[in-house]
Protein backbone atom coordinates (compact mmCIF):
# COMPACT_ATOMS: atom_id res chain seq x y z
CA UNK A 1 0.00 0.00 0.00
CA UNK A 2 2.91 2.57 0.50
CA UNK A 3 3.85 2.83 -3.55
CA UNK A 4 0.14 2.65 -4.07
CA UNK A 5 -0.70 5.35 -1.81
CA UNK A 6 2.08 7.30 -3.37
CA UNK A 7 0.24 7.39 -6.73
CA UNK A 8 -2.72 8.61 -5.49
CA UNK A 9 -1.12 11.67 -5.20
CA UNK A 10 1.18 11.53 -8.52
CA UNK A 11 4.11 10.86 -6.81
CA UNK A 12 6.37 7.66 -7.14
CA UNK A 13 8.85 6.34 -4.79
CA UNK A 14 12.26 5.83 -6.35
CA UNK A 15 12.23 2.15 -8.07
CA UNK A 16 8.62 2.29 -8.06
CA UNK A 17 5.92 2.11 -10.88
CA UNK A 18 2.69 3.22 -11.82
CA UNK A 19 1.13 0.45 -12.78
CA UNK A 20 -1.68 -1.32 -11.23
CA UNK A 21 0.45 -4.86 -10.67
CA UNK A 22 2.96 -3.56 -7.35
CA UNK A 23 3.48 -5.99 -4.82
CA UNK A 24 4.52 -3.43 -2.36
CA UNK A 25 3.32 -4.90 1.34
CA UNK A 26 0.65 -3.00 2.91
CA UNK A 27 0.31 -1.54 6.50
CA UNK A 28 0.55 -3.28 9.42
CA UNK A 29 -2.04 -2.95 12.36
CA UNK A 30 -2.22 -4.15 16.26
CA UNK A 31 -2.60 -3.27 19.64
CA UNK A 32 -1.73 0.00 20.81
CA UNK A 33 1.91 -0.08 22.43
CA UNK A 34 3.25 -2.43 20.34
CA UNK A 35 6.72 -1.36 18.55
CA UNK A 36 6.39 0.15 14.51
CA UNK A 37 8.07 -2.27 12.15
CA UNK A 38 10.52 -0.69 9.34
CA UNK A 39 10.80 -2.84 6.42
CA UNK A 40 13.06 -1.58 4.24
CA UNK A 41 15.33 2.12 4.43
CA UNK A 42 11.85 4.25 3.27
CA UNK A 43 8.89 1.80 4.63
CA UNK A 44 7.19 2.05 8.21
CA UNK A 45 4.60 -0.50 8.87
CA UNK A 46 1.57 0.57 11.10
CA UNK A 47 1.65 -1.00 14.88
CA UNK A 48 -2.04 0.73 15.66
CA UNK A 49 -5.17 0.06 15.01
CA UNK A 50 -7.88 2.18 15.11
CA UNK A 51 -10.29 0.23 17.49
CA UNK A 52 -8.43 -2.71 18.36
CA UNK A 53 -10.00 -5.42 20.13
CA UNK A 54 -9.00 -4.75 24.37
CA UNK A 55 -8.06 -1.15 23.60
CA UNK A 56 -8.68 0.76 27.19
CA UNK A 57 -7.15 4.22 26.83
CA UNK A 58 -8.46 7.08 29.09
CA UNK A 59 -10.01 10.43 27.35
CA UNK A 60 -8.45 13.61 28.64
CA UNK A 61 -10.06 16.90 28.89
CA UNK A 62 -10.23 19.48 27.05
CA UNK A 63 -11.59 19.93 22.77
CA UNK A 64 -11.71 22.25 20.29
CA UNK A 65 -14.84 23.73 20.34
CA UNK A 66 -18.06 21.57 18.40
CA UNK A 67 -19.48 23.08 15.53
CA UNK A 68 -22.84 22.22 14.23
CA UNK A 69 -23.30 19.27 11.75
CA UNK A 70 -23.49 19.29 8.07
CA UNK A 71 -27.07 19.00 6.41
CA UNK A 72 -27.22 15.66 4.89
CA UNK A 73 -28.48 17.64 1.38
CA UNK A 74 -24.89 18.17 -0.14
CA UNK A 75 -24.94 19.46 -3.50
CA UNK A 76 -21.83 18.71 -5.77
CA UNK A 77 -19.74 21.57 -6.12
CA UNK A 78 -17.86 22.96 -9.55
CA UNK A 79 -14.82 20.75 -11.26
CA UNK A 80 -11.82 22.73 -13.07
CA UNK A 81 -10.93 18.77 -13.96
CA UNK A 82 -13.69 17.43 -15.43
CA UNK A 83 -17.59 17.66 -16.19
CA UNK A 84 -20.09 15.75 -14.71
CA UNK A 85 -21.80 12.44 -16.43
CA UNK A 86 -25.71 12.25 -16.49
CA UNK A 87 -27.14 10.02 -14.17
CA UNK A 88 -30.07 8.82 -12.31
CA UNK A 89 -30.44 9.59 -8.88
CA UNK A 90 -32.23 8.27 -6.16
CA UNK A 91 -33.50 10.06 -3.00
CA UNK A 92 -30.98 10.49 -0.28
CA UNK A 93 -31.49 7.75 2.45
CA UNK A 94 -31.88 9.21 6.19
CA UNK A 95 -28.82 8.69 7.84
CA UNK A 96 -24.81 9.17 7.30
CA UNK A 97 -24.15 9.85 3.75
CA UNK A 98 -22.73 6.85 2.01
CA UNK A 99 -19.51 7.45 -0.15
CA UNK A 100 -16.03 5.85 -1.55
CA UNK A 101 -12.79 6.60 -1.71
CA UNK A 102 -11.11 6.53 -5.20
CA UNK A 103 -7.57 7.22 -6.81
CA UNK A 104 -6.52 9.38 -10.05
CA UNK A 105 -5.86 6.82 -13.06
CA UNK A 106 -8.14 3.89 -11.31
CA UNK A 107 -9.58 1.67 -14.20
CA UNK A 108 -12.80 2.35 -15.28
CA UNK A 109 -13.71 4.91 -12.18
CA UNK A 110 -15.91 7.15 -13.63
CA UNK A 111 -18.11 4.18 -14.87
CA UNK A 112 -18.01 2.91 -11.56
CA UNK A 113 -18.51 5.88 -9.68
CA UNK A 114 -21.73 7.29 -11.39
CA UNK A 115 -22.77 2.63 -11.06
CA UNK A 116 -22.40 2.96 -7.63
CA UNK A 117 -24.81 5.52 -6.47
CA UNK A 118 -22.32 7.40 -3.72
CA UNK A 119 -23.19 10.50 -2.75
CA UNK A 120 -20.08 11.61 -2.48
CA UNK A 121 -16.28 11.09 -2.92
CA UNK A 122 -12.47 11.66 -2.44
CA UNK A 123 -9.06 10.91 -4.61
CA UNK A 124 -6.84 11.78 -1.92
CA UNK A 125 -6.18 15.22 -3.87
CA UNK A 126 -7.65 18.62 -4.33
CA UNK A 127 -9.27 17.50 -7.19
CA UNK A 128 -10.27 14.48 -9.46
CA UNK A 129 -8.45 14.33 -13.05
CA UNK A 130 -9.70 12.12 -15.15
CA UNK A 131 -12.78 11.43 -13.35
CA UNK A 132 -16.14 12.53 -13.82
CA UNK A 133 -18.22 13.28 -10.70
CA UNK A 134 -21.55 12.39 -11.91
CA UNK A 135 -25.06 14.17 -10.66
CA UNK A 136 -25.67 13.85 -7.34
CA UNK A 137 -22.11 13.18 -6.19
CA UNK A 138 -20.20 15.82 -4.19
CA UNK A 139 -16.61 15.20 -4.41
CA UNK A 140 -14.87 16.48 -1.60
CA UNK A 141 -10.99 17.72 -2.06
CA UNK A 142 -7.86 16.90 0.45
CA UNK A 143 -4.41 17.80 0.71
CA UNK A 144 -2.68 14.40 1.35
CA UNK A 145 0.35 15.13 2.14
CA UNK A 146 2.50 19.24 2.02
CA UNK A 147 3.56 18.07 -1.44
CA UNK A 148 -0.02 19.33 -2.93
CA UNK A 149 -0.38 22.52 -0.77
CA UNK A 150 0.60 24.81 -3.17
CA UNK A 151 -1.09 27.97 -4.05
CA UNK A 152 -2.37 26.25 -7.21
CA UNK A 153 -3.33 23.31 -4.98
CA UNK A 154 -5.30 25.46 -3.02
CA UNK A 155 -7.09 27.08 -5.49
CA UNK A 156 -7.75 23.55 -7.30
CA UNK A 157 -9.83 23.07 -3.64
CA UNK A 158 -11.77 26.06 -3.50
CA UNK A 159 -13.06 25.38 -6.98
CA UNK A 160 -13.78 22.11 -6.26
CA UNK A 161 -15.89 21.74 -3.44
CA UNK A 162 -17.20 23.67 -0.26
CA UNK A 163 -15.70 21.08 2.36
CA UNK A 164 -11.64 20.07 2.71
CA UNK A 165 -10.24 16.99 4.02
CA UNK A 166 -6.98 17.80 5.94
CA UNK A 167 -3.73 15.42 5.65
CA UNK A 168 -4.03 11.88 5.39
CA UNK A 169 -2.50 9.63 7.87
CA UNK A 170 0.66 12.17 8.82
CA UNK A 171 1.32 9.40 11.88
CA UNK A 172 2.69 7.11 9.15
CA UNK A 173 5.95 7.48 7.51
CA UNK A 174 4.68 5.86 4.04
CA UNK A 175 1.96 8.42 4.21
CA UNK A 176 2.08 12.24 4.97
CA UNK A 177 4.74 11.24 7.30
CA UNK A 178 4.38 14.93 9.07
CA UNK A 179 4.76 15.95 12.79
CA UNK A 180 2.49 17.86 15.04
CA UNK A 181 4.57 20.79 14.65
CA UNK A 182 4.53 20.85 10.73
CA UNK A 183 1.13 20.20 10.68
CA UNK A 184 0.31 22.92 12.63
CA UNK A 185 2.26 25.15 10.92
CA UNK A 186 0.47 24.60 7.56
CA UNK A 187 -3.28 24.40 9.44
CA UNK A 188 -3.74 28.42 8.65
CA UNK A 189 -3.51 27.81 4.61
CA UNK A 190 -5.91 25.09 5.25
CA UNK A 191 -8.54 27.35 6.84
CA UNK A 192 -7.42 30.34 4.61
CA UNK A 193 -9.59 28.33 1.70
CA UNK A 194 -12.79 28.97 4.01
CA UNK A 195 -14.13 26.01 3.48
CA UNK A 196 -15.48 23.19 6.17
CA UNK A 197 -12.12 21.75 7.02
CA UNK A 198 -11.71 18.23 8.71
CA UNK A 199 -8.93 17.12 10.85
CA UNK A 200 -5.54 14.79 9.68
CA UNK A 201 -6.89 11.65 9.56
CA UNK A 202 -4.78 9.45 11.55
CA UNK A 203 -4.26 5.37 10.72
CA UNK A 204 -5.38 4.77 14.52
CA UNK A 205 -5.63 5.75 18.12
CA UNK A 206 -7.22 8.61 17.49
CA UNK A 207 -8.89 8.32 20.99
CA UNK A 208 -5.11 8.32 23.15
CA UNK A 209 -3.82 10.55 25.18
CA UNK A 210 -0.15 10.11 23.49
CA UNK A 211 -1.38 9.53 20.04
CA UNK A 212 -0.42 12.36 16.75
CA UNK A 213 -3.85 13.04 16.78
CA UNK A 214 -3.99 14.43 20.46
CA UNK A 215 -0.59 16.48 19.95
CA UNK A 216 -2.41 18.19 16.64
CA UNK A 217 -5.78 18.58 18.64
CA UNK A 218 -4.59 20.34 21.70
CA UNK A 219 -2.01 22.13 19.77
CA UNK A 220 -4.75 23.59 17.76
CA UNK A 221 -6.78 24.52 21.33
CA UNK A 222 -4.11 26.31 22.17
CA UNK A 223 -3.39 28.66 18.62
CA UNK A 224 -7.03 28.66 18.44
CA UNK A 225 -6.97 27.17 15.15
CA UNK A 226 -10.40 26.10 13.69
CA UNK A 227 -11.22 22.16 13.53
CA UNK A 228 -14.72 21.61 12.36
CA UNK A 229 -15.03 17.87 12.57
CA UNK A 230 -12.76 14.55 12.76
CA UNK A 231 -12.33 11.89 9.70
CA UNK A 232 -11.32 8.64 11.08
CA UNK A 233 -9.84 5.20 9.58
CA UNK A 234 -10.81 1.67 11.11
CA UNK A 235 -9.70 -1.45 9.67
CA UNK A 236 -10.28 -5.23 11.51
CA UNK A 237 -7.23 -5.96 13.74
CA UNK A 238 -5.93 -9.31 12.96
CA UNK A 239 -6.67 -9.93 16.72
CA UNK A 240 -10.08 -10.33 15.86
CA UNK A 241 -9.51 -12.54 13.05
CA UNK A 242 -10.42 -15.82 15.90
CA UNK A 243 -13.70 -14.42 16.66
CA UNK A 244 -14.34 -12.90 13.68
CA UNK A 245 -18.27 -11.88 12.59
CA UNK A 246 -20.34 -8.77 11.29
CA UNK A 247 -21.33 -8.38 14.63
CA UNK A 248 -17.82 -8.58 16.70
CA UNK A 249 -16.21 -6.31 13.38
CA UNK A 250 -19.29 -3.69 14.14
CA UNK A 251 -19.03 -3.56 17.70
CA UNK A 252 -15.43 -2.73 17.66
CA UNK A 253 -15.83 -0.11 14.84
CA UNK A 254 -18.85 1.11 17.41
CA UNK A 255 -16.46 1.45 20.20
CA UNK A 256 -13.64 3.41 18.70
CA UNK A 257 -16.18 6.15 17.27
CA UNK A 258 -17.79 6.27 20.57
CA UNK A 259 -14.66 6.94 22.12
CA UNK A 260 -13.13 9.64 20.01
CA UNK A 261 -16.62 10.98 20.27
CA UNK A 262 -17.12 11.50 23.56
CA UNK A 263 -13.44 12.70 24.21
CA UNK A 264 -13.69 15.55 21.18
CA UNK A 265 -17.81 15.70 21.37
CA UNK A 266 -16.93 16.55 17.48
CA UNK A 267 -18.72 15.31 14.15
CA UNK A 268 -16.88 12.55 13.11
CA UNK A 269 -16.63 11.60 9.13
CA UNK A 270 -15.40 7.82 8.79
CA UNK A 271 -12.82 8.24 5.96
CA UNK A 272 -11.65 4.59 5.56
CA UNK A 273 -13.09 1.32 6.31
CA UNK A 274 -12.74 -1.96 5.45
CA UNK A 275 -11.91 -5.65 6.30
CA UNK A 276 -8.37 -5.25 5.43
CA UNK A 277 -6.32 -6.79 8.22
CA UNK A 278 -2.26 -5.63 7.94
CA UNK A 279 0.16 -7.61 8.76
CA UNK A 280 4.22 -6.70 9.29
CA UNK A 281 5.00 -7.05 5.12
CA UNK A 282 1.39 -8.04 3.99
CA UNK A 283 -2.34 -7.89 3.84
CA UNK A 284 -5.37 -9.84 4.28
CA UNK A 285 -9.51 -9.15 2.90
CA UNK A 286 -12.20 -11.34 3.46
CA UNK A 287 -14.30 -12.62 0.46
CA UNK A 288 -16.22 -10.11 -1.17
CA UNK A 289 -19.48 -11.57 -0.05
CA UNK A 290 -18.19 -11.08 3.91
CA UNK A 291 -17.30 -7.60 2.79
CA UNK A 292 -20.68 -7.18 1.84
CA UNK A 293 -22.56 -8.29 5.17
CA UNK A 294 -20.24 -6.31 7.03
CA UNK A 295 -21.10 -3.17 5.41
CA UNK A 296 -24.71 -3.51 5.59
CA UNK A 297 -24.32 -4.34 9.51
CA UNK A 298 -21.90 -1.26 9.80
CA UNK A 299 -24.06 1.05 7.53
CA UNK A 300 -26.98 0.29 9.96
CA UNK A 301 -24.96 1.18 13.10
CA UNK A 302 -23.31 4.15 11.62
CA UNK A 303 -27.05 5.27 11.06
CA UNK A 304 -27.72 5.12 14.83
CA UNK A 305 -24.90 7.51 15.31
CA UNK A 306 -26.24 11.29 14.98
CA UNK A 307 -22.72 12.45 15.40
CA UNK A 308 -21.45 10.06 12.13
CA UNK A 309 -22.22 12.40 9.25
CA UNK A 310 -20.42 10.44 6.35
CA UNK A 311 -18.72 7.35 5.52
CA UNK A 312 -16.73 6.27 2.71
CA UNK A 313 -16.20 2.50 2.04
CA UNK A 314 -12.33 1.41 0.94
CA UNK A 315 -12.06 1.50 -2.40
CA UNK A 316 -14.09 2.04 -5.24
CA UNK A 317 -11.55 -0.47 -7.28
CA UNK A 318 -9.34 -2.93 -6.79
CA UNK A 319 -6.20 -2.03 -4.29
CA UNK A 320 -3.81 -4.65 -5.52
CA UNK A 321 -2.66 -6.45 -2.13
CA UNK A 322 -6.33 -6.52 -1.10
CA UNK A 323 -8.52 -6.85 -3.99
CA UNK A 324 -11.41 -8.37 -2.55
CA UNK A 325 -13.19 -4.72 -0.44
CA UNK A 326 -13.30 -3.06 -3.84
CA UNK A 327 -16.69 -2.55 -5.22
CA UNK A 328 -15.98 -2.55 -8.71
CA UNK A 329 -12.76 -5.08 -10.42
CA UNK A 330 -10.70 -3.49 -12.88
CA UNK A 331 -13.20 -4.01 -15.54
CA UNK A 332 -15.92 -2.17 -13.80
CA UNK A 333 -17.69 -5.44 -13.04
CA UNK A 334 -19.79 -5.03 -9.84
CA UNK A 335 -18.93 -7.17 -6.72
CA UNK A 336 -21.41 -8.69 -3.88
CA UNK A 337 -19.67 -5.39 -1.86
CA UNK A 338 -20.42 -2.97 -4.63
CA UNK A 339 -24.37 -4.75 -4.93
CA UNK A 340 -24.49 -3.63 -1.28
CA UNK A 341 -22.80 -0.28 -1.44
CA UNK A 342 -25.60 0.51 -3.96
CA UNK A 343 -28.51 -0.87 -2.31
CA UNK A 344 -27.30 1.49 1.32
CA UNK A 345 -26.37 4.79 -0.91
Amino acid sequence: MVYFRDQRAGKVPPGATMGRDTNAPARSRGIAGRPQTTLGPSITRRAVLAGAAGLALAACGGSPQQTTPESSSSTAAPSSSASPSPTTTKPTPPGPLAGVGTWIQAPHASESLADSQARWCYTWAPGHDGIDIPQGCEFVPMFEDLSQLTEEGLELAKANGETLLGFNEPDQEAHANMSVQQALTAWPQLESTGMRLGAPAVAGNADNPASWFTGFMDGAKAKGYRVDFIPLHWYLAVELLPSYSAAVATQDLKAYLERVHTKYQMPIWLTEFSLISWYPASAAAKPSKVQAEFLKTAADMLASLPYVERWAWFSLTPPPYAPNVALYDNNGKVSAAGEQFRALA
